[in-house]
């Protein structure tokens, strides 16, 4: 045990040290793949890089003098580079019944991840719960219940209004289906839904042709939302006064995110298949038709052949590389279309909730789909289909973050754990091309980013690849490319068991660059302001005509601040060698 303690001693990280304990960090030499940082552990002075290279000098060797240490200010340097780390509560948190299942093992996990030192922790608000009685009969008191034992355990928290069915994505381990009584409208009006080509309708929510259709005892699907969300602030004022709650994440669509329902496993999809357009229904199909007849090609019909959910893009005539549907005019007028209907759709709610947390300390945000599969062939037809209008010489995301800006609204994305090498190859995925690009596009556009995991994961490799792209230029004093904060899916009995924990742990550490969990935002720049209303900078149409492709900002190869080989098993033995001394 004494030869294992003396190993980890140093605390070396990638053979600098990064830890609390060494109080001193300087800049050296830079590379091209990252920035390289020398350490002293006095905290008296600083060496240069070039006391650093004389240090193996005879004794008589006179050092030069270093700078008085100010450690203060070194922390607020690191502080500057401090990721928030929240975690996402369990899907069924709140069971069907509207009753918060299991409160004291609730209490236990939170008092246990608070150990770690996450920040926080954030929840689905199904409107599918709280609104199920009926139109406006919505019932908040499991959720209050919630939001006390988070805020008695020290957490912040983040709220997603989630206005989609829980049930049906990859990952759901419950069933919340959307209020019974907008299920019964769709029973006698079936096209409130999306629809595919062969008339197949997907209840994971509301389709965006409904927005402003007064379909739901006379309110629209936008007035939907934006009573939902009144009430919501209405009920948990005091939760948003003290602070507690920190950020309102608004459901745009499947699976909360600003996109079409184009692959749904309850409709048969299989990963990595292309899946399928969403706009059949008779609104949307109504729409499509006027807006051609405007342009004098009455001719031109919504997609017939780009194929089934698990084809391939060579399959479909739509999506063929060389000479596809999608390139030529009719095909291009459409994918314009249907990605612009999903953007108003953005626009249009986000601006309602904008006007309903006016004026409180809190963030808005959205989710924007990680959809890495088929992003390295020409097509990109997995992207299109879900409507994000991406190609190699146009950018699908940079109206998607202009529009976010507007509202001042967050911009979350996914698959921030996963690596090119990880997939399968007849995927032809890109998630860290992509990753880099919708980021990129985000800070471009001056709005803060933040980002989520896809799919579990307690491995280094996969928390490596978090940390690479919290702050893709490493540890710096400007930190200008910085993420927001990272929210891990999901909380569960695997993430708080041994070595998971501790592994887990480390990886907070390492999103903190290093620090303490700071109960201070306004140290790392994340100070929570009243929002303000809205931006009308220009017309919406012009900003859907932002599409010129660039290059993404640069990335280094690999985090500066890694999660090592063994690491948490050293930290294992090392606490228990403790435990057992004492």
């Amino acid at each position: 045990m004494t030869t294992v303690l003396r190993m980890m001693s140093p605390n070396l990280i990638n053979g600098r040290n990064l830890y609390k304990g060494s109080q001193i960090l300087v800049k050296g030499e830079e590379s091209k793949s990252r920035s390289h940082w020398r350490f002293s552990t006095k905290e008296v002075s600083l060496r240069t890089p070039q006391a650093t290279a004389s240090s193996g000098a005879s004794s008589t060797t006179t050092e030069p003098k270093g700078r008085e240490f100010d450690k203060t200010t070194y922390e607020d340097n690191m502080l500057a580079n401090y990721v928030p780390v929240y975690v996402m509560l369990q899907l069924g948190v709140i069971t069907n019944d509207n009753v918060l299942e299991n409160a004291e093992k609730l209490t236990k996990q939170l008092k246990k991840l608070k150990q770690s030192q996450v920040d926080g922790v954030m929840v689905d608000v199904w409107w599918g719960i709280v609104e199920s009685n009926g139109p406006k009969q919505y019932q908040w008191s499991a959720y209050r219940n919630l939001f006390e034992i988070v805020q008695s355990c020290g957490l912040k928290l983040q709220a997603i209004m989630s206005f989609h069915r829980c049930g049906g994505n990859i990952g759901d381990d419950v069933n919340i289906p959307l209020p019974k009584w907008v299920l019964e409208i769709g029973e006698t009006n079936p096209d409130i839904f999306y629809t595919n080509k062969i008339g197949n309708r997907n209840e994971e929510c509301l389709s965006l042709s409904v927005d402003n259709l007064s379909l739901f005892s006379g309110r629209t699907a936008v007035e939907m939302y934006r009573d939902y969300m009144k009430s919501f602030r209405e009920n948990m004022e005091d939760f948003i006064s003290s602070g507690v709650i920190i950020d309102i994440e608004v459901g745009l669509g499947p699976a909360g995110e600003l996109r079409y329902p184009s692959y749904t496993e309850t409709q048969g999809w299989v990963f990595p298949g292309i899946g399928e357009f969403q706009c059949y229904d008779k609104y949307l199909r109504s729409d499509y038709e006027e807006e051609v007849r405007r342009i004098g090609h009455p001719e031109w019909k919504l997609p017939e052949n780009a194929g089934q959910y698990n084809d391939v893009p060579e399959q479909t005539g739509f999506f063929e590389y060389s000479n596809g549907t999608y390139l030529e005019e009719e095909g291009k007028f459409f994918l314009s279309w249907y990605s612009r209907k999903l953007l108003l759709h953005g626009e249009q709610i986000l601006d309602e909730a904008n006007k309903v947390f006016l004026g409180c300390k809190l963030k808005l945000a959205a989710k924007v789909s990680g959809i890495h599969w088929w992003y390295k062939t020409e097509s990109h037809a997995a992207e299109l289909t879900a409507g994000y209008y991406n190609l190699k010489n146009r950018d699908g995301y940079a109206a998607i973050a202009k529009m976010m800006r507007r509202h001042h609204a967050i911009l979350n994305f996914t698959c921030l754990e996963m690596r090119n090498t990880e997939q399968p190859a007849k995927a032809k995925s890109g998630p860290q091309e992509l990753v880099q690009q919708v980021l990129s596009c985000g800070w471009r556009e001056g709005i803060e980013v933040a980002g989520e995991n896809a799919l579990p994961r307690f491995d280094r490799d996969g928390y490596n690849q978090i940390i690479l792209n919290a702050r893709p230029s490493g540890i710096n004093q400007d930190s200008k490319l910085r993420m927001f904060g990272f929210t891990y899916l999901r909380l569960s009995d695997r993430l708080l068991s041994e070595p998971n924990f501790t592994t887990f742990k480390t990886f907070v550490k390492r999103m903190h660059a290093n620090q303490e969990y700071c109960s201070e935002p306004e140290r790392y720049n994340h100070e929570l302001l009243p929002l303000e209303r809205s931006i009308n900078d220009g017309s919406f149409e012009k900003l859907v005509e932002a599409t010129e492709s660039v290059d993404p900002l640069p990335w280094l190869e690999e985090t500066d601040m890694s999660i090592r080989p063994f690491e948490s098993v050293l930290s294992i033995l090392k606490s228990t060698f403790f435990r057992n001394k004492s």
